[in-house]
């Protein structure tokens, strides 16, 4: 139970952030200050699955040739439409060239984002040339839509350096980000400080602020369902209510006698648990499991999966031991497994901040994360480790061959017969990230750590579900995690994203984020 050089650019054939060298800006942090949202819950269809949608601000300056407004207005378009995003941007006939040079032209776009501010997810600056940037900075200002933004420029050729044809958007670019700065609006900028709309570089950038853009609004009003108490023995999974509903985030409780209660009025033949029978059937294999736990397991599930659709919850934690295993005779494993491989994350041991940090990976990847133990040294290798829960682990983790099994560790306090339900099988090897999002009730803050590494194919003889991690310059990261107080607990994900989500984290969330490098 127990680098200078940072990806930035999402390859989703590969899984992985392509660009590298990412620049760090000068934007500002909100401080600790929840971004205001839509009141209602947000779902995980509306974060991950609908199409994106990105307010587009194209920049013009009179000086310059306006025709460049008109055409990169057009290429920008062009290039979130090739990217499946929405754009929500103003008209030539709304203002000229469809830009934003005066202050009319700042009220006119931000009126527009006002009328789509419920399916706005960040706003793209786009410079076709050096771009006014009092009306940029007063757009953003006059919306207050709260969303991540990102400035692109379109770099100049060194052929067209003409009066008719020269952008200067290079230092243009410099002017925004200054008035941003000054405006106390935090921003992201591009790999490289010009892209071409249509480039490789700011396609790959544009799906790494789409990550960004995921993580900051799946974040907004987020509700986590916390099921039964912290295991006694686990100070480390304590937390801070107060700080979330600080960020926006709210935690409801339900304590584990009335989770029994529900279960002991639920019938076997209830159409809700039968479902649940045949999809935990359909899920894992189940050799040897003896029916009956299968059914409480079904029963658990179904009340769950009731309690979390009623209180429109979204991700869970869960004390999975021992009050579970005495007094109802199962491990939850199996059930909180199958909530994470639908990118719905549970994190065991009521680690609610797992969940968060679970659920960050989660968004930025939109694949399934795990809750994993810094558990081992793997022989005399500082740079790996053994990361191993007992477990509940989603299936998109193991390799062939993982079945449902009874839980080792606590089967010998209270029998093994009362501990089916955990997942047995060993970690696939591939790159992946990790994130651990805590509560700092001393600095009344939320921070965190986040990095990459990959888990590896070393061999490893051991039960529950577990892996080797390699992660450069590990020792470092272990000492940081002790020097500064995190769990043993950190979430996982077979991908690498740990930009985006440093990104989200510390410049719109305003959470400090410490990046493994």
């Amino acid at each position: 139970m127990h680098a200078n050089r940072l990806p930035c650019g999402f390859n989703r054939r590969a899984n992985s952030w392509a660009w590298m060298e990412r620049p760090q800006n000068s934007g500002m942090q909100y401080s600790n200050r929840p971004f205001v949202g839509q009141t209602k819950r947000i779902e995980l269809e509306k974060v991950m699955s609908k199409r994106m949608t990105m307010g587009v601000i194209v920049g013009n300056l009179g000086f310059w040739s306006s025709h460049l407004a008109t055409s990169g207005r057009l290429e920008m378009i062009a290039a979130l439409e090739a990217a499946g995003i929405k754009p929500i941007v103003l008209t030539p006939e709304e203002t000229a060239h469809g830009a934003v040079e005066t202050y009319e032209d700042a009220k006119k776009c931000a009126a527009l984002f006002k009328k789509h501010a419920a399916e706005i997810d960040g706003i793209i600056i786009t410079l076709p040339n050096f771009g006014e940037e009092r009306g940029l900075a007063d757009t953003l200002r006059l919306a207050n839509l709260q969303v991540p933004v990102l400035i692109q420029a379109t770099p100049d050729h060194a052929g067209k350096m003409s009066i008719a044809f020269r952008r200067d958007s290079f230092c243009g670019k410099m002017s925004i980000s200054n008035n941003l700065r000054q405006y106390g609006i935090p921003y992201s900028l591009t790999r490289l400080h010009t892209e071409a709309p249509d480039s490789p570089e700011f396609k790959a950038d544009l799906e790494w602020f789409a990550a960004v853009c995921r993580v900051v609004d799946g974040m907004k009003n987020l509700r986590i369902g916390a099921i039964g108490a912290r295991p006694t023995a686990f100070n480390t999974v304590r937390y801070s209510e107060k700080l979330l509903e600080k960020s926006g985030i709210t935690v409801e409780t339900l304590d584990l006698s009335e989770i029994f209660g529900r279960i002991e009025r639920t019938k076997d033949n209830d159409d809700a648990v039968q479902a649940k029978l045949a999809t935990i059937k359909k899920y894992i294999s189940t050799n040897n499991v003896p029916e009956a736990a299968l059914l409480k397991m079904s029963k658990l599930g179904a009340v769950i999966d009731g309690w979390m659709k009623a209180s429109e919850l979204t991700v869970s934690s869960v004390q999975c031991w021992t009050s579970m295993e005495e007094f109802f005779g199962v491990v939850p494993c199996t059930v909180m497994s199958m909530m994470s491989e639908n990118l719905l994350p549970s994190a065991c041991e009521t680690d609610t901040m797992g969940t968060l940090s679970m659920y960050a990976l989660t968004l930025a990847s939109e694949t399934p994360s795990a809750l994993l133990d810094w558990n081992n040294n793997y022989g005399d290798n500082p740079d790996k480790a053994v990361c191993f829960h007992c477990s509940n682990l989603p299936k998109h983790f193991f390799n062939q061959g993982v079945k449902m099994d009874f839980q080792q560790i606590i089967a010998g306090t209270v029998g093994k017969e009362n501990t089916y339900g955990t997942l047995d099988g060993t970690v696939k090897a591939g790159a992946m990230s990790f994130a651990r999002f805590s509560t700092d009730d001393f600095e009344g803050t939320i921070k965190g750590y986040v990095g990459e590494g990959n888990f590896t194919n070393d061999p490893l003889n051991t039960f529950g579900g577990a892996g080797v991690v390699e992660i450069p310059n590990m020792q470092q990261l272990l000492r940081f995690i002790c020097e500064n107080g995190f769990e043993h607990h950190v979430a996982a994900n077979f991908a690498t994203v740990a930009s985006p989500i440093h990104e989200a984290s510390t410049k719109y969330l305003g959470w400090p984020t410490h990046l493994h490098r």
